[in-house]
């Protein structure tokens, strides 16, 4: 099983440790290409409208100031970098050590800066999102779409890959139709279902957590994960289609 995430809007600075090695990220084949986005970060935050360009607010200044010096400050695990509702759900802090490794294993965050790194990569906090036009390398989204598929396929291997992913991060990388699950989260209110972007963290980041620590062998198959899903939640399963992956749906009350 290869969980997908999306990284957090908001990061946790590393107070202390070494800065950013490449070399040493998850998928090596990506180097070129981070390269390329973290020089054109660094240049877009040293420019006179680089609060316009990224799409911050001036209360984010120094986070724009630090992203011109990513590779000086103090790196830390990725999950421990992301924060946010997300995050605070899958609380990989309060894992045992066995579930700690398989989170570092299973979880690949799908990122604006890096592509996709591995959960235990180390990592500055940064301010970049997947719909940024950045100068230098034009929109994310359509810049990794070019450069992740081959590592992304081959690290899936033929696991079934459960996409946690919102639609901006999800646009970087399609995974194979016939092997992955979307994850929607729904709230039925006045009998009608809505989608609640902060429920909608907090349940992928539940699932994730549920996935990882629960007993057994992991889903290997979008029924498999709805069976899963299912120990804790209501859930229903669209199947894939010739195009579209199988989506899981979780109904919040």
């Amino acid at each position: 099983m290869l969980i997908l995430l999306p990284p957090s809007e908001g990061k946790t600075e590393a107070r202390k440790g070494e800065p950013l090695r490449l070399e040493d990220l998850h998928f090596p084949e990506l180097l070129s290409a981070r390269r390329a986005v973290l020089t054109a970060l660094a240049e877009a935050s040293s420019a006179n409208d680089a609060h316009s360009i990224l799409g911050v607010g001036e209360s984010l200044a120094a986070d724009v100031r630090r992203n011109v010096i990513l590779d000086e400050v103090p790196a830390a695990p990725a999950h421990d970098v992301y924060s946010g509702v997300l995050y605070d759900a899958l609380d990989y802090a309060g894992m045992t050590a066995a579930q700690k490794r398989k989170a570092r294993e299973q979880c690949v965050v799908v990122s604006a800066l890096w592509g996709a790194i591995g959960f235990g990569d180390r990592i500055p906090a940064y301010r970049l999102s997947m719909a940024v036009d950045l100068p230098g390398t034009g929109r994310l989204a359509g810049y990794w779409k070019r450069h992740l598929a081959d590592p992304l396929v081959q690290h899936a291997g033929a696991d079934l890959v459960v996409d946690c992913r919102s639609s901006t991060y999800a646009a970087a990388w399609a995974p194979p139709v016939h092997q992955s699950a979307a994850v929607n989260v729904y709230q039925v209110r006045n009998g009608k279902r809505t989608v609640v972007s902060h429920f909608a963290k907090h349940t992928r980041g539940e699932l994730a957590r549920h996935l990882l620590t629960r007993r057994g062998t992991p889903p290997a198959t979008p029924e498999a994960l709805l069976r899963a899903a299912r120990e804790r939640w209501t859930a229903e399963l669209e199947p894939a289609s010739t195009r579209k992956p199988a989506q899981l749906s979780i109904i919040l009350g």
